[in-house]
């Protein structure tokens, strides 16, 4: 296994930015690897996945590259005022992995997930963008981003949103209605039962029940906190695995 810290330019924010990767040794069974792009939360950057778990020590046994962008404080959105995270993601990065990596280049060769703003930001992605990932899994989201009312005590909420977000290219609840359910990649996302986040998860639960959209969710016991994820992420590459078919 391999482990690097890549410097590349992102063309979609005008500026020189990073991610760390996870490279499995090679696997004879498999020319080709397939690609889990895990996404970090709010208050963290591209280290913290690999700092804070042992994601790394998870996936030793696996075929699966794991890239882990700086998204920032963007929640992964192109911003009404300020920078264009989604079109980073889905351009920059995966174009950059897809150039220069011996990676699948089709829906069953990729996954997404993340927490809490990587949380939300994953779904929206997956949902957003069905015939590119096979598969989302989702700790701790922030599901109401994009849906509830701006929060003044987070200033990056209305300079992405805008004045109005509900009902917006980045409100979960409206891009779940605009989703025809049999296209929907495999869905799993889950939250401590002592988090925060966790009546937006169930809202959005029901959300996907109502529009008879496949998923898993799953309550445990913990908060928002870095033991919760480090525990709940190793179900979450068993998930990515299966419809992977590592």
């Amino acid at each position: 296994m391999a482990f690097c810290t890549m410097t590349f330019r992102g063309e979609s924010l005008g500026k020189q930015c990073a991610m760390n990767l996870i490279i499995p040794d090679r696997v004879k069974t498999r020319k080709k690897l397939c690609v889990l792009y895990q996404l970090h939360g709010m208050s963290d950057n591209h280290m913290d996945w690999t700092l804070r778990s042992s994601i790394a020590r998870y996936v030793t046994d696996l075929p699966l590259m794991v890239v882990m962008p700086d998204g920032e404080r963007g929640f992964y959105c192109d911003a009404v005022e300020g920078a264009a995270f989604e079109t980073h993601i889905m351009k920059d990065v995966m174009g950059f992995v897809e150039r220069f990596f011996p990676v699948r280049k089709e829906r069953r060769g990729r996954a997404i997930g993340g927490l809490s703003m990587g949380g939300y930001g994953s779904m929206k992605l997956a949902l957003k963008h069905p015939d590119v990932f096979c598969s989302v899994v989702s700790h701790s989201s922030a599901m109401d981003f994009g849906h509830a009312p701006i929060r003044a005590d987070i200033p990056e909420w209305g300079r992405i949103l805008g004045d109005k977000p509900s009902d917006g290219k980045d409100d979960l609840w409206t891009i779940t209605d605009r989703l025809t359910p049999s296209k929907a990649p495999a869905i799993r996302f889950d939250c401590g039962k002592d988090d925060g986040l966790l009546d937006s998860n169930r809202r959005f639960h029901r959300q996907l029940l109502k529009r008879k959209i496949k998923h898993q969710y799953r309550e445990y016991p913990g908060g928002h906190d870095w033991g919760y994820w480090d525990e709940h992420v190793q179900e979450a590459l068993a998930f990515h695995s299966k419809h992977l078919k590592l």
